[in-house]
């Protein structure tokens, strides 16, 4: 199958790709104040954005329009990165590009939730970019809250209003035998701290670092393999195993 993302006016074969040290020139330089850079910085991880947008092909969304709001996200990541922070421009980036392009979704979907809940949903959602961009890392649920000035349990729920529905029949993971879908991990359990388990779950999760949270994805909901995923991020397979071994242990130690 095809997975080619076709973008109008855009000639994707023809889009430069920067190396990860020239990525860091160009940020020096446009930290500098130079204006070149930054276009240049653009231009050269368009592919990345691309890259991002293959994960939403299957939602029956205008794949220009979610380019575009790809591109947003790129450009924060742009603005907002640290260069001092010893952490690769696309490991910052990605997940700016996939919050642009979720917050999209959630903005053109059906599903309609209190205009109160969606307030505290969006500021939020702002808390956590300005923590992104201060500390290189996606911030904690306390993290947020107390930058909101808000109990933990407000901020929960009003980030979880805003997610958009996935459907019971969305693959989870395959690994070249059966298939696991959403509905294979839904109990059927009344416990009433369920969703203080959920939540719990959630918050180590949050916790481990960016690369990390990476790895667990691409290996556990893209179903890729490790040396997959080490040709993807750019490290070996020993060190994708090292790292996939230790956010598993941080998670089952937390959760």
């Amino acid at each position: 199958m095809n997975n080619k993302v076709e973008v109008t006016g855009v000639n994707t074969s023809k889009l430069p790709v920067l190396k990860e040290s020239q990525k860091v020139e160009l940020l020096k330089r446009m930290k500098a104040g130079d204006p070149s850079a930054r276009e240049q910085l653009i231009s050269g991880n368009l592919k990345l954005v691309l890259s991002v947008i293959k994960r939403f092909t299957n939602r029956g969304e205008n794949l220009d329009d979610l380019f575009q709001v790809g591109c947003i996200g790129l450009i924060k990541s742009i603005d907002n990165f640290d260069v001092s922070q010893n952490v690769r421009f696309s490991t910052y980036a990605v997940p700016m590009i996939i919050g642009e392009i979720r917050r999209y979704l959630r903005d053109n979907n059906a599903v309609r939730v209190s205009r109160s809940l969606r307030d505290t949903a969006y500021k939020a959602m702002q808390a956590k970019e300005r923590l992104m961009a201060k500390n290189q890392r996606e911030p904690s649920i306390e993290e947020i809250s107390k930058e909101l000035d808000m109990p933990k349990n407000e901020v929960v729920l009003a980030l979880e209003s805003i997610v958009e529905p996935v459907s019971l029949y969305e693959p989870v993971y395959s690994d070249g035998g059966d298939t696991i879908y959403v509905m294979d991990q839904l109990g059927d359990h009344n416990d009433d701290n369920n969703w203080l388990d959920e939540i719990l779950l959630k918050e180590a999760i949050v916790k481990l670092t960016d690369r990390e949270k990476m790895i667990l994805g691409l290996r556990f909901f893209q179903g890729k393999t490790q040396m997959e995923v080490a040709q993807e991020i750019g490290i070996s397979q020993a060190q994708v195993s090292r790292l996939e071994k230790g956010a598993l242990d941080k998670v089952k130690g937390n959760s």
